[in-house]
Formats: structure tokens, sequence, C-alpha cells
């Protein structure tokens, strides 16, 4: 989501700043900013928008010569994206800037009580309580940031990954992390610090991860590591031996298992403060709650992978909030003509937020008086300008052409607006909608214990990749996941697949089904589990090669699929986002085996801007 780099040395270090901030921008983000020391204090510069931006408005503020200083490109959380919400923040005197990745849980508790002190704030960001934590502490601790830092951390409730420095003390950098990703490294004259590899990739090639609790002092001529009570630690040390396109894909050997596994930290980013004093909160949404209690019919638009997770919002949307809502395809819903009026709320899904047929769609639905909300991966896109309100999915940049994680950001966006519509609608009670947010949060840590182990994946894909077509089947909920699952395998792997509810199999699909014919079924325990094994078994009748999703403990699965992915036990109106992790490595396993290339699968691209 946000990226964060840091230099300490004997040279100029506004262009290292840039660079490492320019390596970190397929995070994607919404701002970017600096502060460097120089002889006269802190000499911060942030704008809203590119770093080649703040490139720009850096060459205005004249020679900026400081060797020391820290930088930043955020993507929203608290407070939407404006020049005074971008980091660095600092302190009311401006001795002390912070650069800061994660949630703060209790900002609101913690600004409150800095407020109260006489603390004045600049922002509507959780991240500034930071630089006015750690002025109060240095106060106490005066010529010791680390202290100042580590005392400040003390009171600080949630995530983050940190970097602070002082105008009083020169050339000092410290750091921290908790839940956010820090790594330090040392290179031949300077110190760095990153949230990412990939930023220091041409300074060094030994780095230290932070662990959790630790705090790392940098200066011109090393660096210390410090455990959280104070103690120096002696850390360890990574050799890092990728060259620079690997370290772009995070080590892995191509941008889509890359993106496979960022998907558990898309779920927390997407949720990070949507829950505000007990309350499920979408300001963005630009609608107020007497105008969405108005709302009786949901329209969805979309295309392709956009398209089912708007299959699984109207599951949601229907089942909780009890409003009509349909799912189009984007390319015709301007052509048919629609029911709309103003009590209608028009639901734009685009990963790249310029898909020329959803544009299209969204205008045509505004002119004819809709309410118009975006879910989209890009700040500041077309469908993020043209929609009355927006949900971002926090999925940062997209590289490989298939989607996975923004798929997933997706879903879980769409989920909550399907919460916030039955908390406004009153069809779901408070207890109620906090009960399942938490449920929600929880599938991040399911996906990555999904993650830790491919190997029945890998033997299903084994079995499956030399068949010459493959049909996906579920039930409710279920049914949505397998259009998506089919569409991946396709996508990559050239082998044709379809999808259908499972009880449309006797309607034609099932005259496909001979010997090693391969079925894939999204069979988690669910109110119609009996009804797909009995689908199943039909199939099984027939020869199919049977591949289960199925929950964790259901042997009984086994008796009619050969090979069984098990996934942790969720609540049916969840199994979407855990289901769809095992469907994509299947699909990506696929197409490695039959030689193709999964970033770039042939005759397609990552945005579609024509009709």
């Amino acid at each position: 989501m946000c990226g964060i780099v840091g230099c300490t040395g004997s040279t100029p270090v506004k262009d290292v700043l840039v660079n490492g901030l320019k390596r970190l921008e397929y995070r994607g983000y919404d701002s970017a900013g600096v502060a460097i020391q120089e002889p006269d204090g802190l000499k911060v510069v942030h704008r809203v928008g590119k770093v080649a931006g703040l490139e720009s408005e850096l060459a205005y503020h004249g020679e900026l010569n400081g060797t020391c200083g820290i930088g930043h490109t955020r993507w929203a959380t608290h407070g939407r994206p404006s020049t005074a919400n971008a980091h660095p923040h600092t302190s009311c005197d401006g001795r002390i800037a912070v650069v800061h990745n994660g949630i703060i849980e209790n900002f609101a508790e913690l600004r409150e009580r800095l407020q109260e002190r006489g603390h004045r704030f600049s922002s509507e960001t959780d991240t500034e309580v930071l630089a006015h934590l750690v002025e109060e502490a240095y106060e106490q601790h005066p010529g010791d940031l680390l202290t100042a830092m580590r005392t400040s951390l003390q009171h600080v409730i949630g995530a983050y990954g940190v970097a602070v420095v002082c105008a009083d003390e020169p050339g000092v950098i410290v750091c921290a992390r908790k839940d956010s990703p820090i790594v330090v490294g040392r290179g031949a004259d300077a110190s760095y610090v990153a949230s990412d590899i990939i930023a220091l990739i041409d300074a060094t090639r030994d780095v230290v991860v932070l662990e959790d609790g630790q705090l790392a002092r940098l200066t011109p001529d090393g660096i210390a590591y410090f455990d959280e009570r104070g103690r120096q630690i002696e850390p360890c040390v990574t050799h890092v031996d990728w060259d620079v396109d690997l370290a772009e894909k995070g080590g892995y050997p191509d941008f889509m298992l890359k993106e496979i596994h960022e998907q558990p930290r898309v779920v927390r980013d997407t949720l990070a403060g949507r829950m505000v004093g007990g309350e499920l909160s979408i300001d963005e949404l630009g609608l107020s709650y007497e105008e969405l209690n108005l709302i009786d019919r949901v329209y969805v638009i979309a295309c392709g992978t956009s398209y089912h997770a708007g299959l699984i919002a109207k599951n949601l949307i229907e089942r909780w909030a009890r409003i009509p809502t349909e799912v189009e395809v984007a390319s015709e819903f301007r052509y048919r003509n629609p029911i709309i009026t103003p009590s209608t709320l028009v639901v734009a899904v685009s990963q790249s937020g310029e898909t020329a047929d959803t544009l299209a769609a969204i205008r045509d639905a505004r002119i004819k008086g809709a309410k118009v909300f975006g879910i989209t991966n890009v700040v500041g896109s077309p469908v993020a300008r043209e929609s009355d309100g927006v949900i971002y999915t926090k999925a940062n940049k997209e590289i490989a052409v298939a989607s996975t994680k923004s798929f997933l950001g997706q879903v879980v966006s769409l989920t909550l607006l399907a919460l916030l519509l039955a908390q406004t609608k009153g069809k779901l009670t408070t207890a109620q909608v906090r009960l399942l947010f938490r449920e929600l949060g929880d599938t991040a840590e399911q996906i990555e214990g999904i993650l830790q182990d491919a190997t029945a994946i890998d033997e299903a894909a084994v079995a499956c990749k030399d068949a010459a077509s493959a049909l996906f089947v579920g039930r409710g909920i279920g049914s949505a996941i397998c259009y998506e699952g089919a569409l991946k395998l396709k996508e990559i792997s050239y082998l044709h697949a379809e999808a259908y509810a499972a009880g449309e199999m006797k309607h034609g699909p099932i005259a496909l089904i001979d010997d090693g014919f391969p079925v894939i079924a999204v069979a988690t325990q669910s109110p119609v589990y009996d009804k797909l094994v009995s689908n199943l078994k039909e199939c099984e009748a027939r020869g199919a090669l049977i591949v289960a999703i199925a929950t964790e403990g259901d042997e009984e699965i086994k008796k009619v699929a050969q090979h069984v992915i098990y996934i942790p036990k969720v609540r049916d109106c969840f199994t979407p986002i855990t289901a769809s992790v095992p469907l994509q490595l299947f699909a990506r396993s696929i197409a490695l085996l039959r030689g193709c290339d999964v970033d770039q699968p042939r005759n397609l691209a990552k945005s579609v801007t024509v009709e």
C-alpha cells in the first residue's frame, strides 16, 4: 500500500530518496513526500500525485544538500488524498518528521489526549499522532531519538513500519516495525531503510528485515539494532542475490505468484479503518445514511473478473440488505435501457478504473439520475473521478494480466458495501455487523494458511494438464466462484473451461463428460452441499476426473473426488475469498505445466480502454 525509503550518509540524499520512491511506485499510491535535514531544520516537501510531480516540486525549493532524510508514498486509509494528509508528518515545532505504513487502531483516543495537552494537528491521518508522541517523548529524553521512538510506540495499538528523523540529531534515522515490513541495509558509505528490498537493491545486497518489536538506529557510520526493551541485539543478515527484475517480483518466479501471496495483505489493508467506534464506516461513499436508506435497487456493472466479483456482491447484498440487485456486463448495460430512478445505486467495478465499457455505462447511469459508486484499484482513475463515491481496493499495482489480488480486493470491498447497506437498512444489527466484519478480517490469516502448502493443488494440476476442456461447478455462492476459476484457467493456460451452477448439469453440460474429463467443484460446507455432492456423483458415474475444493475435515468428499484441496472452515458468505485462492494457484500450475507465460498471456491486456 504505502512505501518508505530513508538514507543517511555523506552526500546529498534528495535523489536517493526520489529514486527509491520511484522503485516503490509499483505498490500504488496517491501522494508522495520527503523530509530532508538541512542546516536550518527539516525541509518537508509533499504533494498529491506521482513521484514525478514530487520531483518537480523539489526543483522549486532550490538546492537541497542535506545528507539525511526520509521519503514516503501514501495510499489513503485515514483521510482522503491531499497535500495535508501526505507524509511525512511533523511535530508541532516542525523539528520531528515521521513516515509510517500500517494502521494505528487507537489513533482517535491518542489524538484527543494529545490535543488536550495542547498539540495542534494539521491532517486527518492516524500517522500524525506518532509525530506528536515522539515530540513529547523527546522532551523527556533530549538527544535520544531512539528512546523517544521506543517509548512512544508503547502507547500505540495497531500495525506500523515507521521511520523518524529529528532536526536536533543530524544524520540519525530511527525505524521500527510491527506487522508492517521494514528493511535496513548498509551501503558503501551510507545507511538505508525501506519498506521493500527493491528500494535498496542498488545500494546494498546485505539487508536486515526487522522482526516485530525491533528498532534500528541508522547513522552515516553504521546501524545499531535493538529489541523492544531497548537492549542492543545482533540481527540476522540476509544476502540478496536477485537481479532487479526478480527484486520487483519480491523473490517470486513470476508476478502472478507474488500477487497471489500478497492477498492476505490486500484483505487487511482494504478493511483497515473501516470499523470506527463499533460502526462500519465508508466515508468515501459520498452518500448520507438517509440517501442510502432510500436505495431500492442496485446494479453492479463490470467486465471480466470484476463481473464475477459482482455476482458475489449480488448474493451478499440481497442476503443481508434485502435489496434487489442485478449484475450487468458493462458493454451491454448501456444498450438495453435499464430501469433507473433516483433511488437506484449503480456500483461500477473496474480494476484499472479506465475500462471503456464501464465508463460509458456509469455516464449513462448518471444522466438517468442514479447514484454511482466506484470500486477500483487506481487512485484518481476515470471511474473514481466520475463516481459520487469510491472504495479503493488497496491491492497496489497489479502487474500480471490475470487479476488475482485485485479481484479479492473487489470482493472484500463489495462485501463491505453489502454490510453497510444492511446496517443502514436495519436488516443486520450492530452486533451482527461487527461479528461479520471480524470474520471477514480473519480470512487474511486463513489465506496465509492455504498458501503454506500447494502440494494437493499441484498434484491436481498434473492430473488435468493434458485435458482439452474442463468444467467448473458449484451451487449457491459457490457457482459465482466457479466462473472466476474457469476464467483464470482459460486466461493463462489456454485450456478451455466453462462454469455452471451444478444444478444445470443435466440440462446440457453433462453431455461433455466422459472418461478423464476434469470437473472442478467448489464443494465447501454450505446449505446446498448435499445437492452438490449428488451432482458430482452423476459426473463420477460417467468417468469424470473430479477435483474438489472442500472444507477441512470433510472426509465424505473423498468418496466422490479423486483430488481434494482443503481450505479452512469459514462462513458460507466468505467462501469466495478463501476458495478463490486455490483456484488461482491451480490455474497457474496448469499454465506452467503447459509452458505458458502466466504474467503475459497472449491476446490480453491489463486494461481495456476501447469499447
